[in-house]
């Protein structure tokens, strides 16, 4: 069984009978299976006691600060005609796959049950060994050097997260960095630095995973991949066990991450919605692990390359476009807005050729109050408290797709677009959406600036 031994050291007992590739402590902290009584001598204590004399690396002597936030470069991911078959099977589960991953991108593989997606991805940190073909990160090919120490250099999210339930949030955060030897006060910094970018409060650092969400569970999942600044991240369907609203959420907080961190991300996925939204790249794959089609968003979705990944993207393309532009890059409207006690005339004769019907209160830091009534603006003063509440508000990095769902879940027709601090943009309509879905040429050329939302 997968447990932790009575010292708490990361790995599994000698009771656990799955093979290596199956393992969830091997797969996140790249140990192998050992014996509580041998552990390897790499392999320490959360605590900070030793289980062993630590592994020297150059780490251990470096000047910087691991924790002060400098995250590494990003290294690109390079496929040169990658095969893999298991044993026993009469056909390979990847053939010959050759693609690149730009540094700093997010690579989406996606495609149907058994098209071998999940296989691709565990080669390149080797809990599944590639029959044939080279992987490199950067110029290194992955088949140099100890596996285990390969797997240590690469975060790894899975979608069942697979954090240690006897150890606090701050442990699983600082399993990898404990495995390294750092030392115990630069792990300390290193988990408050990240709890604090994935959003949660240093106080959870002493919480055990049964006192989290499922959302939150997976949010830690995140923060223990990035713990060492791996340049590079490997995700296996990280958010396919959360309900749909969390996961658009948790989706919304990694693509933030990302744009501040610039790893290169392997992305697997089954959802073709999840992978438009999520990629800078996407490979379409059939089954029998072949590439039907690498492509950005908008290619995939403008020109797909055969009946298979027309089939498979779906009919309603049109409308999985929308996941490719944000709310604040649409041509919104502009309201008429004042602040409570301004003069009602010259707010009507704004209304005259707005956009808009209705004026939008606002406070002295352009946070939407609430939409003006006729009776309100009938007053010779603009009132502190309008007739009509300003919510929805719609958030401006949200894409275009979420923008239309909050509008259509409360029955508006427009809504204010505000700001990661709740200032105002602009207004999103249902109609900015049609327009934007039947503009034809003008939306082709426009996806094409904005291919990736999330920059």
């Amino acid at each position: 069984m997968h447990t932790l031994s009575g010292d708490r050291r990361a790995t599994c007992t000698q009771a656990c009978r799955l093979p290596d590739r199956a393992c969830p402590t091997r797969a996140v902290t790249g140990t192998g299976h050992r014996t509580a009584s041998n552990p390897p001598r790499y392999l320490h204590r959360i605590d900070g006691v030793s289980a062993g004399p630590p592994a020297q690396t150059d780490r251990d002597d470096a000047s910087g600060d691991r924790s002060s936030g400098n995250e590494s470069t990003a290294t690109p991911v390079r496929y040169e005609e990658v095969s893999k078959r298991y044993p026993g099977a009469d056909h390979d589960a990847v053939h010959r796959l050759s693609l690149e991953v730009p540094a700093g991108e997010i690579c989406v593989l996606v495609g149907p049950s058994g098209c071998g997606k999940t296989t691709a991805m565990r080669m390149v940190n080797r809990t599944v060994e590639m029959t044939s073909g080279e992987i490199f990160i950067g110029d290194r090919s992955v088949r140099q050097g100890d596996a285990a120490e390969l797997r240590r250099e690469i975060g790894y999210v899975i979608q069942q997260i697979g954090l240690f339930p006897h150890r606090t949030i701050a442990e699983n955060i600082g399993t990898v960095p404990s495995l390294l030897g750092w030392k115990q006060a630069e792990i300390e910094q290193r988990v408050e630095k990240l709890l604090e970018l994935i959003g949660l409060d240093p106080e959870f650092g002493d919480r055990y995973p049964s006192q989290l969400s499922g959302g939150q569970q997976q949010r830690v999942g995140v923060a223990r991949a990035l713990a060492v600044d791996p340049p590079v991240m490997l995700m296996d369907e990280p958010f396919g066990a959360i309900d749909p609203i969390n996961r658009s959420r948790l989706q919304n907080e990694f693509l933030r991450l990302q744009a501040e961190l610039g790893k290169t991300v392997l992305f697997v996925t089954h959802d073709v919605d999840e992978a438009i939204k999520m990629g800078d790249r996407i490979a379409v794959l059939r089954k029998g692990g072949e590439v039907a089609q690498f492509a950005t968003p908008t290619e995939l979705l403008m020109e797909p390359a055969d009946d298979f990944v027309e089939d498979f993207v779906g009919a309603d393309r049109a409308l999985k476009r929308l996941a490719l532009m944000r709310v604040k890059d649409a041509s919104l409207w502009k309201a008429p807005i004042c602040l409570a006690g301004d003069p009602t005339g010259p707010v009507r004769s704004d209304l005259a050729g707005a956009e808009v019907p209705h004026a939008l209160l606002v406070d002295s830091g352009r946070r939407p109050l609430g939409w003006l009534s006729e009776r309100d603006l009938a007053a010779p003063q603009v009132p502190s408290r309008p007739d009509t509440p300003a919510d929805p508000l719609i958030d401006a990095d949200s894409i275009l797709r979420d923008g239309l769902a909050t509008l259509l879940q409360s029955g508006s027709q427009y809504a204010p677009v505000v700001d990661g601090n709740g200032r105002l943009g602009g207004v999103l309509s249902v109609e900015i959406v049609a327009d934007f879905l039947s503009s034809g040429e003008a939306a082709e050329s426009e996806l094409a600036a904005v291919d990736r939302p999330h920059e």
